[in-house]
C-alpha cells in the first residue's frame, strides 16, 4: 500500500477546516434536535434557542446587538442583500453606488447587474499596494449616492483597506457604508462600532465554520428590502426555514475566534513572515504583491516573474496554495486585483498566494519553502 504523503495546506483564504467546537455543536441538530424553529412545541423551541444562541455569539464577536445579525447562506448572499436591498428598481436613475476595482466577484458582479438595470456605479482605482484612497471616495460622492461598499481586507493580497476613514466620509455625506469582511473576520479583531459601518458581511467557512452559512450585520435603524421573500424569519429580512445546523456551527466558530484571536494573530504573523523570508532569500527576483505592513496576518502574495504560478504549484502537489482567489483559481489569466494594481502581466502571471492558519506548524512552513524554491529553480533551468 502506497504511503500517504502529508499535505501542507496554505490556502486558508480559500476555506478553512471546520473547528472541532463547531462540529460538536452541529451534531445534535443533525440527529435528535431536528425541530423547526418556527414550531411552538419543545423540539421547535429548542431549535429556536440554538439559532438565537448562535446569533448572540456572532454579535458578540462583532461588538453589536444580536438583533442586528441576519443569518444568510454565505458571503455572496449577504453582499447581494445589501447592494440590491437599498435600490428602488422602479426609479434606478436616482441611485448611485461606489465600490472598488479589487472587490470580490460577490460585489463586482451584483454591481455590474445593477449597472445593466440603470443604477450608476463608480469603481474606484487602487494604488500599487492595493489601497483605496479615501480622497477618491470623497470625490466620487454624488447627491444621489446611496451606498459605499469597500472590502475590509483584500482576499488576494491581504491588504487592509481604510474602511474606518471611509466610513466617516460616508456618514459626513449621509451615505450608508458596507464592508465585505469575509476575509477579515477571524484574522483581525473586527468591531462594527469602531469601524462605524452600517452593514458588514461574514462568511462562515472563512473562520473555521461550515460552508453554506454566513451573516449580515445590519445596524439598528437601517432598513433594506429583502432579497428573499416568504415567511417572516430573520426579523422579516430573510425568509426561509432557518438552517439550524449550519447556524449553530457558525456561532460556535465565532465563539472560538473571540477566545483565541489575540494569540492567533501573532502566531499567523510568525509563520507568514518566516515563509516570506525563506522565499525571498531563496528565489531571485521575487516580488511582493500588496502592502508590506497593512495586510492580513496570515497572507503572503508573491510573484515569480517569467513563470506561471499555476505551473509552479502543479509541480509541488504536496503544497496546497492558490494563484489568486479560489473562485477563479487555476486559470491562466491575470487576476483582476493585480491588474487593478498595475502589476505587469509578466509579473502577475507568476503570482502565488500563501495563506496560513491554525492547522499549520513552523516545520510545515520550512518544508513548503524548500519545495517551492526547488520547483522554481527546476523551472528556471528548463527541467
Amino acid at each position: 500500500m502506497q504511503e500517504k504523503k502529508e499535505i501542507i495546506y496554505l490556502d486558508h483564504n480559500a476555506t478553512t477546516p471546520l473547528a472541532p467546537e463547531a462540529e460538536k455543536r452541529m451534531i445534535p441538530y443533525l440527529r435528535e434536535e431536528f425541530g423547526n424553529p418556527s414550531s411552538g412545541y419543545l423540539l421547535g423551541t429548542r431549535a429556536k434557542q440554538g439559532v438565537e444562541r448562535a446569533r448572540e455569539e456572532v454579535a458578540s464577536l462583532l461588538g453589536c446587538q444580536s438583533h442586528e445579525i441576519i443569518f444568510t447562506s454565505g458571503g455572496t448572499e449577504s453582499n447581494n442583500m445589501v447592494l440590491k436591498g437599498l435600490i428602488d428598481f422602479i426609479n434606478p436613475g436616482k441611485f448611485h453606488i461606489i465600490t472598488s476595482a479589487i472587490e470580490h466577484p460577490a460585489i463586482l458582479n451584483p454591481a455590474l447587474f445593477l449597472m445593466e438595470s440603470g443604477i450608476k456605479i463608480t469603481f474606484l482605482p487602487v494604488d500599487d499596494l492595493c489601497l483605496v484612497d479615501p480622497g477618491d471616495v470623497q470625490k466620487a460622492i454624488l447627491p444621489e449616492t446611496t451606498l459605499i461598499s469597500i472590502m475590509l481586507a483584500n482576499n488576494e493580497t491581504g491588504t487592509i483597506e481604510p474602511v474606518k476613514e471611509i466610513s466617516k466620509i460616508a456618514h459626513d455625506h449621509g451615505v450608508f457604508i458596507h464592508t465585505d469582511a469575509a476575509q477579515a473576520v477571524g484574522k483581525l479583531e473586527v468591531d462594527v462600532n469602531e469601524l462605524g459601518i452600517d452593514f458588514l458581511t461574514i462568511a462562515g467557512h472563512k473562520l473555521y465554520g461550515p460552508k453554506g452559512v454566513g451573516a449580515l450585520y445590519i445596524r439598528n435603524g437601517r432598513e433594506i428590502t429583502p432579497l428573499i421573500h416568504g415567511a417572516g424569519q430573520e426579523f422579516g429580512k430573510r425568509a426561509g426555514t432557518e438552517n439550524v445546523i449550519l447556524e449553530a456551527g457558525l456561532g460556535a466558530a465565532c465563539k472560538v475566534v473571540q477566545k483565541r484571536i489575540k494569540t492567533d494573530i501573532p502566531d499567523m504573523e510568525k509563520m507568514r513572515d518566516r515563509l516570506q523570508k525563506l522565499l525571498f532569500d531563496g528565489i531571485e527576483g521575487l516580488a511582493l504583491n500588496g502592502h508590506p505592513d497593512k495586510r492580513l496576518p496570515n497572507t503572503l502574495n508573491v510573484s515569480v516573474p517569467g513563470l506561471e504560478g499555476m505551473q509552479i504549484l502543479n509541480g509541488i502537489p504536496a503544497v496546497m496554495a492558490s494563484t489568486g482567489a479560489a473562485c477563479h483559481d487555476r486559470t491562466v489569466r491575470l487576476s483582476h486585483v493585480l491588474s487593478a494594481m498595475s502589476v505587469s502581466p509578466e509579473t502577475g502571471m507568476g503570482a502565488l498566494r500563501f495563506t496560513v492558519g491554525r492547522m499549520n506548524t513552523m516545520d510545515q512552513i520550512e518544508e513548503a519553502a524548500q519545495l517551492i524554491i526547488k520547483q522554481v529553480k527546476r523551472m528556471r533551468h528548463g527541467k
